[in-house]
């Protein structure tokens, strides 16, 4: 999968959650530990969304990408984010997991709360 990829996974998974009532608030969120692909609020929530896209037929798919280390990173980038921009809105981290034929996203299994137990909160 190259770049451009990842980045139409990204922009599908964003429409996504405008059509579901979510607000994005950033995208490409860097800090020193990592990167978070969407930050979207909705329905009292705070979503860190984790955004991984596969062709169809890879034989990694996109929800085994996003491995304990790469939460953590997205864990500790989203209390970087949280300290520079304070919310009273409850945190979530979600998975977006895209499956595209020829670079172009088809479907979107949007997982909420996809790091249970990680003692974030």
């Amino acid at each position: 999968m190259d770049n451009s990829s990842g980045a139409a996974g990204e922009d599908f998974t964003a429409e996504y959650l405008r059509q579901h009532g979510y607000e994005i608030l950033r995208r490409n969120f860097h800090s020193r530990f990592g990167e978070i692909d969407i930050i979207a609020c909705g329905g009292g929530y705070l979503a860190f969304v984790e955004v991984k896209t596969r062709e169809v037929g890879s034989s990694v798919g996109p929800l085994e990408a996003v491995t304990t280390a790469k939460q953590r990173r997205i864990i500790r980038t989203a209390q970087g984010y949280l300290q520079q921009y304070p919310q009273n809105l409850q945190p979530r981290f979600d998975v977006a997991a895209v499956t595209a034929v020829r670079g172009v996203p088809k479907e979107i299994l949007y997982l909420r709360n996809a790091f249970p137990g990680t003692g974030f909160i």
